[in-house]
């Protein structure tokens, strides 16, 4: 009768070798939580820095985790961060099969790893697997709320994921990873390519991370949205062409509710220069679209079950986002131009003062 030890390394021989990329920068006490929680699950874990003036280098040691620092002469990208952690965790560990990618700020759920391991060995073309991402603190601000309600995507076979995924190793080497010169949006820019070699992703029905977006400026949410803004416009110069049409439609979106006001303001000079003040009036009808939108966009996500003050916040959101995402195209579009790449567009602020250490998902 085999030993209990023999059976327990029968079991580890059978089960996918998993490893973690975690990436970072300044992110403090939710670092902590981010290693603890990747540690629980996996003996390897890689933690990318880039560039951080606190103590992220020496915690992430302290906690047995391997560091990789990110060169500071080349510009920093969360796409170049985690390709050099997946090359890192190679070298350390040449038979890994899965790989967790996961954000700094976020800590992994008690069993996500678990479930998201045998829901990729039960697909053979199923390259990424994501969850449930939540946020830590939904009701610290509007802006972490509207946060909490995006990442609450459909369950089922998707066409993206974001930066918190396990991946089928084989896959992701299969398309050469992230593209490094994605600076916002490199998560479905590799999923696009991916799809285009027959593999699949998917979300289940399963709690994966806890997030801390630590949004409590309007300056934030602007932020965020210029740099989303950035990955559409980038995103549709790499794959808007058919059958991919990446983000063609969201270009559209933006560049009529962007710059109506735009219009608008010019229909209601030229009705005063050329004498006809009672055309004014129709300068003001594309302000009523706006009106249009917000219900249109309020009523979806009350319709999938969101409370009417979320979703009707949600509606205004996601119609004033038009502006800065705009502002984000326009950046990249002229970048594109000069035949220069603009760096990161950062937004995040400092771990909510509530303290995340040993708290429990």
């Amino acid at each position: 009768m085999a030993s209990d030890v023999q059976v327990k390394s029968e079991i580890a021989a059978a089960s996918p070798r998993v490893g973690v990329v975690a990436i970072g920068r300044n992110e403090g006490e939710r670092l902590r939580a981010c290693l603890v929680s990747a540690r629980r699950d996996c003996s390897s874990v890689v933690y990318v820095d880039s560039g951080s003036s606190d103590e992220s280098v020496a915690l992430a040691r302290s906690l047995g985790c391997h560091v990789v620092e990110l060169d500071l002469a080349t510009p920093f990208t969360a796409a170049r961060a985690r390709n050099e952690g997946f090359a890192f965790l190679k070298q350390i560990d040449s038979d890994v099969q899965f790989v967790q990618f996961v954000d700094g700020d976020c800590e992994i759920v008690v069993g996500w790893i678990a479930k998201a391991t045998a829901e990729l060995a039960a697909r053979s073309r199923a390259a990424i697997v994501c969850g449930r991402r939540r946020e830590r603190f939904p009701d610290a601000s509007v802006y972490n709320r509207l946060c909490d309600m995006e990442w609450n995507t459909p369950i089922g076979q998707a066409k993206a994921c974001g930066g918190d995924a396990l991946v089928r190793v084989s896959a992701f080497e299969e398309v050469g990873g992230y593209d490094g010169s994605v600076i916002a949006g490199e998560e479905p820019e590799m999923c696009v390519r991916l799809r285009e070699r027959g593999w699949t992703i998917h979300r289940i029905d399963a709690e994966m991370t806890l997030h801390d977006a630590a949004m409590t400026r309007a300056s934030q949410w602007w932020r965020r949205n210029v740099r989303g803004g950035h990955a559409y416009a980038q995103g549709f110069a790499m794959h808007g062409a058919p059958p991919e049409n990446c983000y063609r439609r969201q270009l559209r979106s933006i560049a009529f509710w962007g710059f109506a006001p735009l219009i608008a303001t010019a229909v209601m000079i030229v009705a005063l220069l050329i004498a006809r003040p009672m055309w004014v009036w129709v300068g003001f009808f594309p302000m009523l679209g706006y009106a249009a939108l917000a219900a249109k966009s309020g009523f979806w996500r009350f319709r999938r079950g969101d409370r009417a003050k979320d979703a009707a916040m949600y509606g205004v959101a996601v119609t004033l986002a038009k502006f800065p995402q705009a502002v984000g195209v326009r950046k990249f579009r002229r970048a594109q131009k000069r035949g220069i790449r603009n760096t990161i567009i950062e937004y995040k602020g400092p771990a909510h003062p509530r303290s995340v250490q040993g708290q429990q998902s």
